[in-house]
């Protein structure tokens, strides 16, 4: 007979979800969905606001990557009010975004992820967390929180506070830097540096064979991120690329402004989260990744010299192609966080840094405008319709979990038929099945607005509707 497992909540995530895994008469694996379970609203809530609201409005979709839709919230407003910002607030807005790089990507490795690949797969799923972790190595744990904290004291040191802070702004940007500010960002790189480079020596020799990274399955798609005008990485501006698999371009450079004419969002029945897909190959044959994996597959260099002679290392195993390893989701966070703190270093050298000048004034000049960048997460899209007077008509976001929609549903089905076979299951292969969630550091909260305590709970369920077995994680 028939029977399905549903792992409700997912854990270990921000926000609400659960899975699906469907076993046939033998009791393999037929198919599995990852589906998001509370509605998002935030497109309708801003209709009627005002522009000048939205950056602060919409930072409240989200109290994990608030900074993501700021930016992209404050890029959106200037295209309304087409204005040029100073060139001082771009750089500062760079400067913040890198800090939630930081903070967003040391949140995902050390807290969310590595209690499962350090600790291993099948630990008692009570020391299986950051506790856990500490208990272990308390050195590398501290590392970790002292990495994320200095992420964080970027953000609060330009914009007043680490969560949702009123900072960009239309036009720029409405707090200067400090030389105090500054200084102290300076004098506590050398520690973070050190960290990362230590972080990813660990990382590469824990798992030093491509074989030890497969364990969360790897398949082929298409890659998307923003890259500069000469294919380096980048975060805040720059074009929209496409690569296959073998890291050929699908699309060398698309007009950020302009991504609706490749990319289209489709709906299903058993989930509230969108599914973003690649025009021209149609649902769901457009599927793609975005993130720490698909920047790096897009890019052609980080641009920095510590970050590029890693991104050699890594590619050296690829054989001129894209990694399509789940895993290595976890390996190109840490090559992102090394590539900003190198830039994070190269912005609080800049003279330009510290300028006054921060913000544009302008009235609305437009009745439509995009905002694309960069969240640790992947590509977000911020797209505002607004009449005379700036008031909200329509709002649209894509944001980097739903791009990715497509590929964590395909991510879940290639893990679970991995390991589950003739309908035997344990507790150590359903986190094996969520660990591929994890590795996409999916925000549902950026699609839902939820928090809360998450449990795992989870039914064996047969074709009569009779539970033959259940596993609970408090």
């Amino acid at each position: 007979m028939e029977k399905q497992i549903h792992i409700e909540p997912v854990t270990r995530i921000e926000g609400h979800a659960k899975i699906s895994v469907f076993l046939d008469d033998a009791g393999d694996v037929r198919d599995a969905q990852f589906h998001v379970t509370e509605l998002r609203g935030f497109e309708k809530f801003c209709e009627g606001r005002t522009l000048w609201e939205m950056p602060g409005l919409t930072a409240r979709i989200c109290g994990i990557c608030p900074v993501s839709h700021i930016l992209a919230s404050a890029k959106t407003c200037d295209a309304i009010l087409a204005v040029r910002i100073p060139e001082t607030a771009e750089l500062l807005r760079r400067l913040m975004n890198l800090g939630q790089m930081v903070q967003s990507h040391a949140l995902s490795f050390f807290y969310l992820s590595a209690p499962d690949f350090l600790l291993g797969w099948d630990t008692d799923p009570a020391t299986r967390n950051v506790v856990g972790l500490a208990m272990k190595d308390a050195d590398l744990a501290r590392k970790g929180i002292r990495l994320r904290a200095f992420g964080q004291e970027i953000i609060d040191r330009l914009g007043g506070k680490r969560i949702h802070p009123a900072w960009a702004v239309p036009g720029g940007v409405n707090r200067a830097l400090t030389e105090e500010n500054r200084t102290w960002i300076r004098d506590n790189l050398p520690e973070v540096l050190d960290t990362i480079r230590f972080t990813i020596d660990l990382f590469k020799k824990t798992f030093a064979t491509v074989e030890s990274r497969e364990v969360l399955g790897t398949f082929d798609s298409m890659y998307l991120g923003l890259v500069a005008s000469d294919g380096t990485w980048e975060h805040y501006a720059g074009m929209l690329r496409w690569v296959d698999q073998q890291r050929k371009p699908i699309v060398e450079a698309h007009d950020p402004n302009k991504y609706f004419e490749i990319i289209r969002e489709a709906s299903e029945p058993w989930t509230y989260l969108k599914f973003p897909f690649y025009a021209p190959k149609g649902y769901p044959d457009g599927m793609y990744r975005v993130g720490p994996l698909g920047r790096v597959n897009v890019c052609d260099r980080f641009g920095t010299p510590l970050a590029d002679a890693e991104l050699e290392t890594f590619r050296d195993c690829q054989n001129g192609q894209c990694s399509g390893r789940v895993f290595d989701y976890h390996y190109t966070r840490l090559l992102e966080i090394l590539a900003s703190l190198e830039r994070i270093e190269r912005l609080i050298n800049d003279e330009r840094i510290t300028s006054p000048a921060i913000r544009a004034h302008a009235e609305v000049n437009a009745r439509e405008g995009v905002g694309i960048h960069e969240a640790p997460r992947g590509t977000l899209i911020h797209h505002y319709w607004v009449d005379e007077n700036g008031i909200i008509e329509k709002a649209n976001f894509i944001v980097s979990t739903g791009h990715n929609n497509l590929a964590m549903n395909r991510a879940v089905q290639e893990i679970a038929k991995t390991y589950i076979h003739k309908g035997e299951v344990s507790e150590g292969i359903l986190n094996r099945i969520e660990g591929g969630i994890r590795a996409y550091d999916p925000c549902l909260s950026c699609s839902v607005h939820a928090a809360g305590h998450m449990p795992l709970h989870v039914d064996i369920v047969d074709s009569d509707g009779e539970t033959v077995q259940t596993l609970r994680q408090e």
